[in-house]
């Protein structure tokens, strides 16, 4: 899956999420859940279970750790996605 699909997924997933809307409309490669998107921390937990759910794929802890900007989420995706 390339990049962009990714990242337009991505964009669906967390639109529900969202706190500043600002942000939200400059949604990129760059963006940071917490910091630009005000995701509480609860949340990004279900952001997770979506992505999971979405792309077929399992997230560790790790993982979901790590998984603080969309290109950290799209760099995880495709790592999985590559393990199945």
């Amino acid at each position: 899956m390339e990049t962009n699909e990714i990242i337009y997924c991505l964009k669906k997933i967390v639109k529900p999420y969202v706190q500043n809307d600002l942000a939200f409309q400059n949604f990129g490669q760059d963006t940071d859940f917490i910091k630009d998107l005000e995701i509480n921390s609860a949340n990004l937990v279900d952001i997770v279970l979506d992505v999971e759910d979405e792309f077929d794929i399992a997230i560790d802890n790790d993982a979901m750790d790590n998984m603080l900007t969309v290109n950290d989420a799209v760099k995880i995706i495709k790592t999985k996605q590559q393990e199945a």
